[in-house]
């Protein structure tokens, strides 16, 4: 079977603006794809076999467990689109159905024995496994195929290391990277049993021998180290984040928390909604650092919308936790607009992998609009049958904008209201009071009087004390 597919790229996924500064990164990203030949190097840790993933010409591996052969050829196809994403060419693939991976080599010996015919004949320097390998699974695969052999998890990792941008992703994506390599450091020759005691490692000889750390110990204990700091200084970095949410439960201000799958549309759904900016592209993993905009419902309220990172079948937990700070603006939303794009070939599947890490990080209480994107190019027949599986949803297109204001109308029913209603009469000389009130609040009727303005709305405690003055002013009238 051969892995790639245009299915993919059926739909661009681009924001409808003429103009958008946010694709200055897009073109950033797409200048800095991997040269055929280079990669890059991780250098925290010396003698250890930390290569990189050199994803050149690829061939991908997949065992079926479970499902039918179609979801199992649609995973591998996705895994060719995570490849690419990777900077990769995807020459071939294989699968093969088993009640469970073989524990020595993933999949039998005779597969294995095919695989490497297989990457002989079509050159190819990596094999990529649909799933996470054990390290005793890696080095033994490897053994057999005679190339570079990386697992699923490697693999999105890569592609969150090459994509991150702010100093809170970078050390979000370092801090999964080191998680998952701690326990496959391998090293080279006599690295993995020479001892440094005395003064071994300075060179010296007689009277310097002694016991101590081998090698890999010390890498090991380097690489805790780092994992230790990296966790500092991502609980630092939230601190600001916090601080911000904060503020905006003080104003009362609604958040809503955008997640989906990876490449449903999320970021072009912000950018239609807010008139942002954001990144949008067609690929995987294009949003890494969360985008916080503010938006308006139909009555005036105003609220903030929320961009996640993308959700992904088997999302490694080390992202998962690493990602945790970042991800606690889905678990404080007031609502969640999970964005599905439903075009896909399998939108169920996508919607369970996502409900499976909201409910890892907290946000399976968190109110759910499930938003299916991408309307004007999916099927008709299996898009209803989307929405009676999934009564509180919405079909929408971001690209056209078609069913927006019912997307809209549904946020603003769902988000909670603004608990103080008042009814005052501002004086002209304090307007401010009455611009805060449009600002922050719902009005509700505005009269201009000879004492002032008779303003009934809806508004943040906050504001309602400063507006308490006036309401005898109100009664009066």
């Amino acid at each position: 079977m051969t892995a790639k597919s245009d299915e993919f790229n059926d739909y661009t996924d681009d924001a409808p603006d003429s103009y958008d500064p946010g694709q200055l990164d897009l073109e950033d990203r797409h200048s800095l794809r991997r040269v055929a030949g280079l990669s890059t190097e991780l250098q925290d840790v010396s003698e250890v076999e930390y290569r990189a993933l050199r994803l050149e010409r690829v061939v991908l591996l997949g065992v079926w467990t479970e499902g039918t052969i179609g979801q199992a050829e649609h995973s591998l196809r996705e895994l060719a689109l995570l490849a690419e994403t990777a900077g990769s060419e995807v020459l071939d693939g294989l699968t093969q159905r088993r009640s469970r991976p073989d524990a020595s080599t993933y999949v039998g010996a005779g597969k294995a024995a095919e695989l490497a015919e297989l990457v002989q004949a079509t050159g190819a320097d990596t094999v990529i496994c649909d799933g996470e390998l054990t390290p005793s699974q890696l080095r033994k695969l490897e053994g057999v195929v005679r190339v570079k052999v990386i697992d699923r998890t490697a693999l999105i990792l890569d592609i969150f290391a090459q994509h991150a941008r702010s100093k809170e992703g970078k050390a979000q994506v370092e801090l999964a990277q080191m998680q998952y390599m701690l326990p496959r450091l391998r090293g080279w020759g006599e690295s993995l049993s020479r001892q440094a005691g005395g003064r071994v490692a300075g060179g010296g000889g007689i009277g310097t021998r002694g016991p101590g750390e081998t090698k890999i110990e010390t890498d090991r204990r380097r690489i805790r180290t780092r994992i230790a700091r990296l966790r500092r200084e991502i609980a630092d970095m939230s601190v600001g984040r916090g601080v911000q949410r904060g503020q905006r439960r003080r104003r009362e201000i609604p958040s809503v928390a955008i997640a989906g799958y990876t490449n449903a549309g999320k970021s072009s759904l912000l950018n239609r909604l807010t008139g942002a900016h954001v990144l949008v592209d067609n690929s995987l993993f294009a949003t890494l650092d969360p985008a916080v905009r503010k938006a308006r419902l139909p009555s005036g309220v105003p609220f903030t919308l929320t961009d996640t990172v993308g959700f992904v079948r088997h999302l490694p937990h080390q992202l998962v936790e690493a990602f945790r700070s970042t991800l606690e603006e889905v678990a404080d939303a007031d609502l969640i607009v999970h964005v599905v794009d439903s075009s896909d070939a399998d939108p169920r599947s996508q919607i369970a992998a996502v409900r499976e890490v909201l409910a890892e990080i907290g946000a399976r209480d968190v109110p759910e609009l499930v938003v299916f994107n991408k309307a004007d190019a999916a099927d008709g027949l299996e898009l209803k049958g989307l929405q009676l599986a999934e009564p509180q949803s919405v079909a929408v297109s971001a690209r056209t904008g078609d069913g927006l204001p019912a997307l809209l109308a549904e946020i603003e029913r769902l988000l909670p209201r603004l608990s103080c209603e008042v009814s005052v009469v501002v004086p002209y000389a304090r307007g401010d009071l009455l611009a805060r009130a449009h600002q922050e609040g719902e009005v509700l009727g505005v009269e201009h009087t000879d004492a002032g303005t008779h303003l009934s709305a809806r508004v943040p405690p906050g504001l309602a004390a400063e507006l308490d003055r006036f309401v005898v002013a109100a009664d009066s009238a």
